[in-house]
C-alpha cells in the first residue's frame, strides 16, 4: 500500500510558538484536510508523526492530546478523509529520547509496526527536524512553506533531494500529478 508520513503542527494545522494546547487551538490549514482526503482516495495510507513536547512540558495531558486528535479525525471525516495512524513523541529535547525528531526513532517505529521499508516514502514537514528524521529513515523529504516552512527554507541546509511546496495541498498535487479540484 502506498504510504505518506505527515508532520501535524504547521503541515495539517496552524502552528503556534506557544504550542497547540487544546482542541480550541487546533485549526486546520486551509486545504490540508481536503488534501488528505485526496490522498486517501488515491489509495494512500496516511500516517502522522508528530513531536508533542507540550506533554513533557506539562502544558497539556494525554486526554487533551486525544481530544485534539479526535477533532482532527472528525473534521477529516466531514470531508471524506482519514488518518490511519498517529505516532507521537511526548518528550522534551532535554530527555534525549530516540523518538523525538530529528532522530528517526518515530519513523523506525512506523516501519516496524507496518513491516515496511520507508525508502522512497514521502515525508512532509515544515521544520528541518521533520525533514532530517524522514531522510534518516530513507523517506523522500518534502518541505511545505506553512508553519515554520518559510523560515526553514530560508535557513537552508535541507536534506539532499528535498522538494518544496507552498502547502500540503500543493505537495499532494505534485505527488498525485494532478491539480486539486477547485
Amino acid at each position: 500500500m502506498k504510504t505518506i508520513i505527515l508532520d501535524r503542527d504547521g503541515v495539517i494545522n496552524v502552528d503556534s510558538a506557544l504550542y497547540i494546547k487544546s482542541p480550541a487551538e487546533w485549526k486546520p490549514i486551509e486545504g490540508s484536510l481536503q488534501a488528505i482526503a485526496r490522498l486517501n482516495q488515491a489509495g494512500y495510507r496516511v500516517i502522522v508523526a508528530t513531536n508533542q513536547s507540550g506533554i513533557g512540558r506539562g502544558l497539556f495531558d494525554m486526554d487533551t492530546l486525544n481530544a485534539m486528535h479526535e477533532k482532527m479525525h472528525k473534521q477529516l471525516a466531514a470531508v471524506g478523509g482519514r488518518i490511519d495512524a498517529i505516532f507521537y513523541c511526548p518528550h522534551t529535547a532535554d530527555e534525549q529520547c530516540g523518538c523525538r525528531k530529528p532522530k528517526p526513532g518515530m519513523f523506525e517505529r512506523i516501519a516496524k509496526v507496518y513491516n515496511m521499508d520507508l525508502k522512497g516514502i514521502p515525508a512532509v514537514g515544515d521544520s528541518l527536524r521533520d525533514l532530517e528524521a524522514g531522510s534518516a529513515a530513507g523517506c523522500n523529504p518534502i518541505l511545505v512553506r506553512t508553519g515554520k516552512g518559510e523560515k526553514t527554507e530560508a535557513e537552508g541546509h535541507l536534506p539532499k533531494g528535498t522538494t518544496i511546496h507552498d502547502n500540503l495541498a500543493a505537495a499532494v498535487d505534485a505527488l498525485l500529478g494532478k491539480p486539486a479540484n477547485k
